[in-house]
């Protein structure tokens, strides 16, 4: 997985460029959250980003079928192993066997072209 590194700013740690996720696409980057090293995924569509840990509540997997590739379909995103959807805009799992359950949400804020913890 490519894992972009970027310098800490007080308001939150830098992920990455929001050039580096594609438009209407994820990726994977690994970030340090308040109970720890989380690889999370973020989202977007346009200017706003959405982010998840990379971790599915049916059998704690992670989400990409490879390093940083994830499947992605009509606004939902599929876990590669067990095939739950979710939906992108709020991470609730509409379809398969965590039905019901959502992805952890991470709060994230983009500035100047750059995407950050929030």
């Amino acid at each position: 997985m490519d894992t972009v590194t970027s310098a800490v700013l007080p308001s939150g740690q830098a992920l990455c460029a929001l050039q580096d996720v594609p438009d209407g696409g994820a990726v994977a980057v690994d970030a340090t959250l308040s109970d720890g090293e989380e690889n999370i995924i973020l989202l977007r569509q346009g200017g706003e980003v959405r982010a998840y840990c990379n971790i599915c509540p049916h059998a704690g997997r992670q989400l990409d079928y490879a390093p940083g590739q994830f499947l992605l379909s009509k606004g939902t995103l599929i876990c590669a192993v067990h095939g739950a959807s979710f939906d992108q805009t709020n991470g609730l799992c509409i379809g398969g066997p965590c039905k019901g359950d959502s992805l952890r949400s991470v709060a994230v804020r983009v500035h100047d072209g750059e995407i950050f913890l929030a």
